[in-house]
């Protein structure tokens, strides 16, 4: 008899033989008090691949002794919840339906009515944010529970477990001598750990990094382009840049080449993090930045990385200012408020003798006839004299602004 796939042969069946997600099994938390009182909402499991969604949502299911029936949103359709539902009839089914996300917002309205009616128990699972991707009216009709990684300890204990009951691995002689690659090619996902254990103890007695590695040959990083992942990983690698942390930059910076992200991408958003987090506390970093960008468009992966790596390590390493864009933020602000706000006249253009009559342009000093091309003339809308924008920020570049724009305005803006 064929024997099913060692995840499958270990998956757990109550409650306490889960490894992990202790926030909502653990004793008075959420799924066991749904287990001991019998009584189960809709859900929405969000967490990573490989952390229990579906062992949850079948453990659930038996503990209020309702049908369970199982569906994915990959290759069903309306007709298929359809179906379900006058399975159902006027008695409850849990419906899990994993990847949700896939569904569209009709195929996902399209089981609002019997939720509503309570005729299915819906229990969905994603990897995605089901704020982006769970329809608003769904979402407030389920509770949303966050699954994580399992950490290194769990993964140890699931590894010991396998060895030690399964009707395979106990009866042979596993030699477990290294187990940092198995563990880091696991990434925190315990199907994808018995995958490997069971794929390795096929071709050897022994578990070590080389054996992994060789029997494994490559990692497939778990990156969607599309998905949260990607916001996740790019808000980390924008947030060590402008923490100055070189070495975390660079490492996102990989993660995300890695995961096969466009490089064009990555160069567009070092091109907005030179304005936005240095500015003029270093201007040479958008001139860096731009280059950047022009020479991954010309060049691409791999030889790009090279570049992008030093664009990283330059803006990580430069002073930081967000001056520049606090003052556009601001200043949009303030105009979206005074649109009302005529031109001054004298900075009025008077390209005929009509307007010149009326004072457009009257009194206007042109700035390079005097010293140093600085002329003392006020620029902005009369309610508005004296307002600053732009307020440089402590490095030594911005620090030099500061003095020169005090030096011409002499206490006009508040700079002291």
């Amino acid at each position: 008899m064929m024997l099913p796939p060692l995840a499958e042969r270990l998956r757990p069946k109550t409650l306490k033989d889960v490894i992990g997600q202790q926030h909502l099994i653990g004793d008075g938390k959420p799924l066991s008090v749904m287990v001991e009182s019998k009584k189960l909402p809709s859900i929405l499991f969000w967490g990573p691949p490989g952390v229990g969604k579906t062992t949850l949502a079948r453990i659930l299911a038996q503990s209020v002794g309702l049908p369970f029936v199982q569906l994915s949103a990959i290759s069903a359709g309306v007709k298929d919840i359809r179906s379900v539902i006058e399975l159902a009839g006027n008695e409850k089914v849990v419906l899990f339906l994993d990847e949700i996300h896939r569904f569209n917002k009709s195929q996902q309205d399209s089981l609002l009515g019997a939720v509503e009616k309570g005729n299915i128990v819906l229990i969905g699972a994603t990897t995605e944010n089901p704020s982006f991707e769970v329809v608003g009216a769904l979402l407030s009709r389920c509770q949303l529970y966050i699954l994580e990684d399992l950490g290194l300890n769990e993964l140890k204990m699931l590894l010991q477990r396998a060895l030690e009951i399964d009707v395979v691995l106990k009866n042979k002689k596993i030699d477990i001598i290294e187990t940092e690659a198995l563990f880091m090619h696991s990434g925190g996902d315990a199907r994808k750990l018995l995958n490997l254990l069971e794929l390795i103890t096929d071709f050897s007695d022994k578990i070590n990094n080389e054996t992994v590695e060789t029997i494994l040959q490559k990692n497939i990083a778990r990156y969607d382009k599309s998905g949260e992942q990607h916001y996740n990983i790019i808000s980390a690698f924008i947030k060590s840049i402008r923490g100055s942390d070189p070495n975390a930059a660079v490492y996102w910076l990989a993660r995300m080449i890695v995961g096969g992200e466009d490089p064009v991408f990555i160069a567009r958003r070092l091109l907005i993090l030179a304005a936005e987090d240095i500015g003029n506390a270093n201007p040479n970093a958008l001139l860096l930045a731009n280059t950047c960008m022009q020479s991954v468009q010309n060049i691409g992966y791999p030889e790009c990385r090279i570049i992008l790596s030093q664009t990283v390590i330059y803006l990580a390493m430069s002073p930081k200012s967000n001056s520049a864009y606090m003052a556009i933020e601001e200043a949009l602000e303030m105009a979206q408020k005074t649109t009302h706000l005529p031109v001054p006249l004298h900075l009025r253009n008077a390209p005929t003798k009509l307007m010149k009559d009326i004072d457009y342009g009257k009194n206007y000093k042109y700035a390079h006839q005097f010293e140093g091309s600085f002329v003392d003339l006020e620029f902005m809308p009369e309610s508005l004299i004296g307002k600053t924008f732009f307020n440089p920020g402590s490095d030594k570049k911005e620090q030099e602004m500061k003095l020169q724009l005090m030096k011409w305005w002499k206490g006009k803006y508040n700079y002291e």
